[in-house]
């Protein structure tokens, strides 16, 4: 098949299956964020509590790290036995897979605020909710939000091996041009659109991290 041959079937599949695509496209990237939403429910209070008892990061870190050494694949038909088909496996795979990034995101920012500040706040009469959420937290975001940049990425990469449990997702339309005879324009079908949401996604999130730098938000001033 030559190149041009294969850009017409492409364009041939999108004129015909547009809308499907477009359907896959919002689906794939619904599951990859319910993934991360919930990682980061569960993992930025974590992250806060160990940057606090420090003598539980390295458990908590370590246990984090254990589940990002089992493949990806393996994680989904292990959760699969339990959970049946579906999108549900997939979240659940993304939200573990979420975690390392979110907890060891949030405790680092957490441990970079200089407690000079910290100690102003208390002589000022802050609580220590008050100087969480008015000094620390704010100092953090940019260090947080990278962590849930790095997540979402991987999570969009993770959501297209969905389709091996019925989750449909863009994974869904490789699958399909895998198993066709002629199958390359759909596989693109497919793959091109998945990587341009991963990028969008990295440029997107990277620019409201760097908005929420506390260093660049001075600069601004």
């Amino acid at each position: 098949m030559t190149d041009m041959n294969l850009l017409e079937q492409f364009i041939f599949y999108f004129r015909e299956n547009g809308l499907y695509v477009l359907s896959q496209f919002s689906r794939h990237f619904l599951i990859s964020i319910y993934g991360v939403l919930f990682a980061a429910i569960v993992g930025i209070p974590i992250g806060i509590v160990i940057a606090r008892r420090t003598k539980l990061a390295d458990w908590v870190i370590r246990i984090a790290n254990l589940i990002q050494t089992i493949p990806s694949l393996a994680m989904v038909s292990i959760l699969m036995l339990g959970l049946g088909l579906g999108p549900n496996v997939v979240i659940l795979t993304i939200f573990l897979y979420s975690l390392l990034p979110i907890i060891k995101n949030t405790y680092t920012g957490m441990q970079q605020v200089d407690h000079g500040i910290l100690d102003v706040g208390k002589g000022m009469g802050m609580t220590s909710f008050q100087r969480l959420y008015m000094v620390e937290i704010p100092l953090s975001v940019s260090v947080i939000m990278a962590g849930i940049r790095n997540a979402l990425v991987v999570a969009i990469g993770i959501t297209a091996i969905g389709a091996f449990v019925g989750a449909g997702g863009l994974g869904d339309i490789i699958i399909r041009g895998t198993n066709a005879t002629d199958g390359g324009a759909i596989i693109l079908a497919g793959a091109l659109p998945t990587a341009l949401m991963a990028i969008i996604t990295d440029v997107g999130l990277g620019f409201i991290e760097r908005r929420l730098d506390p260093a660049s938000r001075r600069s601004r001033a």
